[in-house]
């Protein structure tokens, strides 16, 4: 079980791999590996119901007359799928007799302090969209940070609701967003007195983070909800050395990935709220509206597994996180022209602005996907690895002394940084996103363009931060913005004509 073990033997150290002599009976062939549990010295499975259903249902080596269709069989597919277990006659029966995802839902609520909580196999993306149907009624205004990820325009998209954009302020030397400030929330509320929300992403891409206790006392002076996009900040609040959760601080809800700084399968997210100024019933109605039928129990029973190693284990693979990346920031201040944000940014993000080496972001990133060391997010000026609780000493030195290497190999005319045009655009609201997303359309030269209505979303990838969004106007100063950044080596996501020589423009 390649996939599946490499992941188990993340989270349990106590997998060992053995070769079959013989095949089993749901056709694993002789010489196949498959992971056997032979100590748990994390001792998370005792405290994982969905982990627990998973390891046992891979140990009883069943045969299955439920979905998915490949019954376990690797002699179809190959190693692709295994470790594909469902919750539903996987993990628990099709009756769900054993309640397994609730406990450990109910384990997740009571440690992140909610009153509602899920596990979502789509990623913050689902639990975005979730809330954004959840919260409001359609045409609905709702104020909403610009720095939000595609997801949650698209969830107002869904929901019919009318954003009234917020604006980080930028930091000049980097050209980087801080994060959102009480007194700009408050501003928004006072001069659109019938929002029914406040939605902010909150520790951005970049790691810069915001008080999230003082937007929530000016959220909360209207009584409506502060609703957070934590994707990124899943490890909040388990060490003291980083700032609170989101719930924690006083916001309503919060949607979070565990597959980001923790150790969870791709597309492993939860999405909690405290219900005062939330209804409980229409969450729910919401998230399953949104959700799929048939979740992956790997998924699930991963996220389970990063509950417990939270609560057992946080405080104390989060100190060695903080350390690796602190000196990380200490190697790389040490070299000339480059700016390691400290003060701005959460103690484990590693954001660096390359602008003063005279280096391309994306030149070095490239040199980094050469030498099998691929980061999260680079731009001309700007590079962030993600450095988690499963990075080593080794990993993180082999990835910065790379970095230096690249960088002095590099090195140019020192420039001032630019704020990438994710950060700093200001856009111009027509209609409504949800109107201009179903209204007709037509596809124009990107000259002609200009001063016409967007009828898609276009996002520089990473950090899918929209530049132009449906319903928004195209101006000349958007169009040279993303072009200038296609040709510095960004990745232009969601346009229908990825040349971006023609763009979908209103009827």
């Amino acid at each position: 079980m390649a996939s599946a073990t490499g992941a188990l033997q993340c989270l349990l150290p106590g997998i060992e791999v053995v070769r079959l002599r013989e095949p089993t009976p749901n056709c694993t062939r002789a010489g196949d590996t498959v992971p056997i549990v032979t100590s748990d010295p994390l001792d998370l499975r005792a405290h994982a119901p969905l982990l627990d259903a998973y390891l046992r249902f891979a140990e009883s080596s069943p045969t299955p007359f439920t979905i998915p269709g490949h019954k376990q069989r690797t002699d179809l597919l190959g190693d692709v799928i295994r470790g594909d277990i469902p919750l539903y006659g996987g993990l628990d029966t099709m009756k769900v007799t054993h309640a397994t995802l609730a406990s450990a839902e109910q384990r997740a609520a009571d440690l992140w302090g909610a009153d509602w909580l899920r596990f979502s196999v789509g990623g913050s993306t689902h639990g975005n969209q979730a809330l954004a149907l959840a919260v409001c009624a359609p045409g609905d205004e709702v104020i909403v940070g610009r720095t939000l990820h595609r997801s949650l325009l698209l969830g107002m998209v869904l929901a019919d609701l009318i954003p009234v954009w917020v604006h980080p302020a930028i930091d000049e030397s980097t050209g980087l967003p801080l994060g959102y400030e009480a007194f700009a929330i408050a501003n928004a509320l006072a001069t659109h007195s019938n929002a029914r929300a406040v939605f902010l992403g909150d520790p951005s891409y970049v790691g810069t983070f915001a008080d999230i206790a003082s937007i929530a006392d000016a959220t909360h002076t209207r009584d409506i909800p502060l609703i957070i996009d934590a994707a990124w900040g899943a490890h909040f609040g388990f060490h003291s050395a980083l700032p609170p959760h989101a719930l924690a601080a006083g916001a309503d809800a919060m949607v979070t990935s565990a597959h980001k700084m923790l150790p969870a399968y791709s597309a492993a997210a939860l999405v909690m709220a405290r219900t005062q100024r939330f209804d409980a019933a229409r969450l729910e109605s919401s998230f399953e509206a949104t959700h799929t039928t048939s979740p992956p129990g790997s998924i699930l029973a991963s996220i389970d597994a990063v509950r417990a190693l939270l609560q057992l284990h946080g405080e104390e693979l989060l100190t060695t996180t903080l350390d690796l990346v602190a000196n990380a920031r200490e190697r790389l201040r040490a070299v000339d022209g480059l700016i390691v944000l400290g003060e701005h940014v959460q103690p484990t993000q590693l954001t660096v602005c390359v602008a003063g080496a005279g280096v391309n972001g994306n030149d070095i990133e490239r040199g980094l996907i050469a030498a099998g060391l691929p980061i999260e997010y680079a731009d001309r000026d700007t590079l962030a690895p993600m450095i988690t609780i499963a990075d080593t000493e080794q990993t993180v030195d082999r990835l910065i002394s790379t970095m230096i290497d690249l960088i002095d190999a590099h090195r140019g005319e020192p420039r001032s940084a630019q704020a990438a045009v994710s950060w700093s655009v200001r856009p111009e609201q027509v209609t409504s996103p949800r109107e201009a997303f179903f209204a007709p359309h037509t596809n124009v030269s990107t000259t002609e363009s200009i001063g016409r209505v967007s009828a898609e979303l276009i996002a520089p990838y990473p950090p899918g931060v929209p530049v132009l969004a449906p319903g928004e106007r195209i101006t000349a100063e958007i169009v040279d913005a993303l072009r200038e950044a296609q040709a510095q080596g960004t990745r232009i996501a969601y346009a229908a004509d990825p040349t971006l020589e023609h763009l979908r423009v209103l009827a």
